[in-house]
């Protein structure tokens, strides 16, 4: 896809406008989609700011970790969630933790409470959950028998996360039917994600699914939330910690505003979850050596026993391969901000108003901070070399005020999924997976497991 520059400052790549002409941008979304033209626009600009021309929208795509630091943390406060995608997501999510300002602040506040105040029984929890869970499979599946990964990890993912944000008080089968919507709604943003200049009022693909897996998640959320509300007993669990805590006037929250604080840390405490964990399925099939190398970890740790929450800390190799799945299949591979007053990024003049939008997954794609970064390479993350590299070229959860809360939660939980696994089958995924590029990575197409019991 060809492209034009135009040099605003000498100077180095980073202090350079990449301009992508509107017929280059629907010639490349045409050719390979969303995702393929933030391919292609990226192995072209290799980090220099980029705009894309649709004629009166022209965001800008920031990849470099030098602009990334400007934009999430030297001047984080100009650069806001104010885009149309941003306030589509928000007829599902509202504007507390997904939001900004004093709202955002307080949810925040109650979420990073909640997850360190249940941290050792969501620890306990987590193992016995895990534990459970592949023992399910175990017994459901025959000797070669194959499976849907997203479905399985999905299934995992929810045993885990069910008992940390609901306390239990949810059947399994509606903490399942719940998930289901919560992915259809998120899923069928791909066009207001893609289109954000098009007004809500003008229907695209994807509104009606939208708006019935809303109704769905809502059905399902508010009678659960009025039930625990009037309980006599809360626990540990998250929705407890919400519906104990306050807004930023001081007034509780109400049942709206905390369910959609959960769903917008529910789709990444099991969506993203289980999409990364497929991923990682993936990437082991390809590299013999690297998943002969994790199980031999997950039977040392484990000891042919269930995990245990002192386990995930012991899993180290496991948990660099899973940060190295997250650096190539990053679920949130473009986050779009807006400028509240005009800046200067690189030498390049921001308007205010402008969109501007992140990619983490182009980010960790250069060259210049990864020596062949399309090599999957958990070597990546010892101490050592993480040290030595810049501390935004690296940024699946976010960076800065926004950044995911839930991103140790994340790594205990997957470390011990894979060992788990591991320990008890031999796995291998059939057939290739590509990406395509939903509001999250999603695959292609279905992912195969075939799960062979190792007795």
């Amino acid at each position: 896809m060809a492209s034009r520059t135009r040099i605003d400052t000498p100077g180095r790549n980073e202090h350079r406008l990449h301009t992508v002409p509107l017929r280059h941008v629907l010639g490349g979304l045409r050719a390979g989609g969303p995702l393929g033209l933030m391919e292609r626009t990226g192995r072209r600009s290799q980090g220099a700011l980029t705009r894309l021309e649709l004629g009166a929208f022209r965001p800008f795509l920031v990849t470099h970790p030098d602009h990334l630091r400007h934009v999430l943390r030297d001047h984080g406060a100009n650069y806001r969630r104010g885009t149309a995608m941003w306030k589509a997501m928000g007829r599902l999510t509202g504007m507390g933790i997904a939001g900004e300002g004093p709202q955002w602040r307080a949810s925040r506040e109650l979420w990073c409470r909640g997850l360190s105040g249940g941290a050792h029984v969501f620890a306990d929890g987590t193992a016995d959950a895990v534990a459970g869970a592949v023992a399910d499979l175990e017994r459901r599946v025959a000797a070669g028998a194959t499976v849907d990964a997203l479905t399985e990890m999905t299934r995992v993912v929810l045993r885990v996360v069910n008992p940390a944000f609901f306390g239990s008080r949810i059947p399994q089968g509606e903490c399942d039917r719940l998930a289901a919507a919560v992915a259809v709604a998120f899923d069928s943003l791909l066009w207001r994600m893609a289109l954000p200049f098009v007004p809500l009022a003008v229907p695209l693909p994807g509104d009606r699914a939208f708006t019935r897996a809303t109704r769905t998640v809502n059905g399902i959320l508010l009678p659960l939330i009025r039930r625990a509300r009037h309980a006599h007993h809360r626990g540990p669990d998250l929705m407890s910690t919400l519906l104990d805590g306050a807004d930023a006037d001081g007034r509780a929250l109400g049942d709206a505003h905390v369910a959609q604080d959960i769903v917008a840390m529910f789709v990444a405490g099991s969506e993203s979850s289980a999409l990364t964990l497929t991923w990682a399925w993936v990437a082991l099939a390809g590299h013999a050596d690297i998943a002969a190398e994790v199980r031999r970890e997950a039977d040392a740790v484990l000891g042919g026993g269930p995990p245990r929450p002192e386990h995930a800390r012991r899993l180290v190799f496991t948990r660099r391969v899973l940060a190295e799945v997250c650096r190539l299949y990053a679920m949130a591979w473009a986050v779009p901000r807006t400028a509240v007053a005009e800046d200067v990024i690189g030498g390049v003049t921001v308007p205010a108003g402008a969109t501007l939008v992140l990619s983490p997954y182009l980010t960790h794609r250069l060259p210049a901070f990864w020596e062949r970064p399309l090599r999957f390479d958990p070597g990546r993350f010892t101490d050592e070399r993480v040290r030595g590299r810049h501390p935004l070229a690296y940024l699946p959860f976010g960076d800065g005020p926004h950044q995911c809360v839930g991103q140790s939660f994340f790594f205990q939980q997957a470390a011990l999924v894979v060992a788990t696994m591991m320990s008890r089958f031999r796995i291998a995924v059939p057939t290739p997976a590509e990406p395509r590029a939903a509001v999250a990575l999603r695959p292609r197409s279905r992912v195969d497991l075939a799960l062979t019991p190792r007795g």
